[in-house]
């Protein structure tokens, strides 16, 4: 399926052909990085810049890496150095940004909605880097990339996201995307953090960590999202981690072959011990490195590029 969108807003949005063309269109962007000169010219002369209201760094980076790779300019935008903070609106700031002939606007910030108010009345592209608590859609596709990398499928996998799913606009992207391709997705946590309306999603709800994990093909931990809580959702880290948190005695309960993943900043100690997170079942740093594709391949696609078949092997 060739890809028609001029925007990257959500997950919730796509069609499963959609995702799969975002996913293949990686894979031949990620072969490109593999080569001695990993420079390719498909952006070259266009203008992308990273509008980050809210704080970041790994996504930023990502997305900063993957517009120079496609050979394209780039322009980091500060919220804290700016004009946002003598009282200028975004809708007035993202406009003389594109006055400024940028050709896709990547946008973080902390308010639901942003990137889609922006998408209104801007003839740029749109790229929703994380709105609020709502949607991370290029984590999600890079998540869903990964596990089809060492799964080779995503359809009919189970899948656990465990840990703060009230707040995680990451959780709300996964099992958009998961539940599209297929896979059977198992939120965990805290009642207060996991309450049963997600079942409305598709989803089982349980609250016993292991019964959870016992039939995971994937874990997916999730940090507590302490910056969007409006009050605390549970007793302590220390009550959090006794009944959630992944440690050695607990990974007897999880299946050999099962992945282990986390979108970061990992709390080690607290969702996950130190020797689990850097251990054989890990694949955090893979997500790293193909989120990188990733976003190459959403910059390409919502610049007009069609899909994988017009990437050069």
């Amino acid at each position: 399926m060739n890809w028609n969108r001029k925007h990257l807003l959500d997950i919730q949005s796509l069609q499963p052909e959609e995702i799969v063309t975002v996913l293949d269109t990686a894979k031949a962007f990620k072969a490109v990085g593999e080569r001695s000169i990993k420079k390719v010219p498909v952006l070259r002369g266009k203008t992308v810049i990273n509008l980050f209201v809210e704080p970041s760094t790994r996504t930023r980076i990502s997305f900063e890496l993957a517009a120079q790779r496609l050979s394209a300019d780039v322009i980091n935008f500060s919220a804290e150095a700016s004009s946002l903070k003598k009282g200028e609106t975004l809708k007035d700031t993202a406009r003389n940004l594109e006055a400024l002939n940028a050709d896709i606007i990547i946008i973080r910030h902390s308010a639901t909605g942003a990137p889609h108010f922006l998408a209104r009345f801007l003839e740029s592209s749109v790229v929703n880097a994380g709105d609020g608590a709502h949607e991370h859609p290029t984590q999600a596709l890079l998540d869903t990339f990964t596990i089809r990398e060492h799964k080779g499928k995503v359809e009919g996998l189970n899948v656990t996201i465990l840990g703060d799913i009230l707040y995680s606009r990451v959780a709300r992207s996964n099992i958009w995307a998961l539940r599209k391709l297929g896979a059977n997705v198992t939120l965990c946590g805290p009642a207060t953090l996991v309450p049963k309306v997600f079942e409305q999603m598709g989803c089982r709800v349980v609250h016993d960590f292991k019964e959870a994990i016992r039939d995971a093909d994937v874990i997916n931990l999730l940090r507590i999202q302490h910056e969007r809580q409006r009050k605390t959702m549970f007793p302590s880290i220390g009550e959090y981690t006794s009944l959630y948190g992944i440690n050695r005695s607990r990974m007897n309960w999880i299946k050999p072959d099962a992945l282990i993943m986390h979108p970061g900043p990992i709390n080690r100690g607290v969702e996950i011990d130190s020797a689990m997170a850097d251990g054989s079942q890990s694949v955090i740093l893979d997500q790293v490195t193909n989120g990188l594709a990733l976003r190459m391949a959403v910059l390409f696609l919502v610049s007009g590029g069609k899909g994988p078949q017009e990437i050069a092997a």
